[in-house]
């Protein structure tokens, strides 16, 4: 699995840059209810709806390796149907069902933040869905929170593009399934993380 590597003015990933309190021997972990991912799916050229992940998973351990597992079972559209659609034709979730980001960060690098101060970031990442490893450069804000947490919140929607992840085939059928006329190929995605000690 792809790590991405940190520039001086380069933190983490979909997530995150990491503070810890102590220069070492830290571990963070993402609270998985005060964080969310979403993406914006366009139907028929100009409608657009917002769906999510419900599960998210990661940590931060004190030798800066650092993972964020969206679980793909767990999108939600507000459409029962379409949900399940998504997850057995889109993703396939019974041979993917877990989308990664991983990164090797030094918690150096963004111990310099005080409590309730925050930083803007540039963030070259990459993403692993349906079996494809691809790049991404992510625009973050970093907040050192109040009792002991981080939040890191994306400045702007990253596009992810269906067919770099071998998803065109998926939309397709999709397509064919809901009678629709088109489905964008192009996907925004924005997020709020939370990380907490673990």
């Amino acid at each position: 699995m792809n790590i991405f590597k940190l520039t001086k003015m380069t933190v983490v990933t979909v997530g995150l840059a990491i503070s810890s309190f102590s220069a070492h021997a830290i571990d963070w972990v993402i609270d998985g209810n005060d964080s969310q991912l979403n993406f914006v799916s366009i139907k028929k050229i100009n409608i657009a709806e917002i769906h999510e992940f419900k599960q998210l998973q990661g940590s931060y351990d004190s030798q800066g390796q650092f993972i964020l597992a969206i679980d793909l079972a767990s999108v939600d559209t507000h459409v029962p149907i379409r949900d399940e659609r998504m997850k057995d034709f889109l993703f396939e979730v019974s041979k993917f069902s877990t989308a990664t980001i991983t990164a090797t960060i030094d918690t150096d690098l963004v111990d310099a933040i005080a409590e309730g101060a925050s930083d803007r970031f540039t963030v070259q990442a990459n993403l692993d869905l349906h079996g494809v490893i691809k790049p991404l450069t992510l625009d973050v804000i970093v907040t050192r929170l109040v009792g002991a947490k981080l939040s890191v919140v994306s400045t702007q929607p990253i596009i992810i593009n269906a067919d770099d992840f071998a998803l065109a085939a998926g939309l397709n059928k999709l397509m064919e399934l809901a009678s629709l006329p088109s489905i964008s190929q192009a996907v925004p995605v924005s997020f709020y993380l939370t990380l907490k000690l673990k």
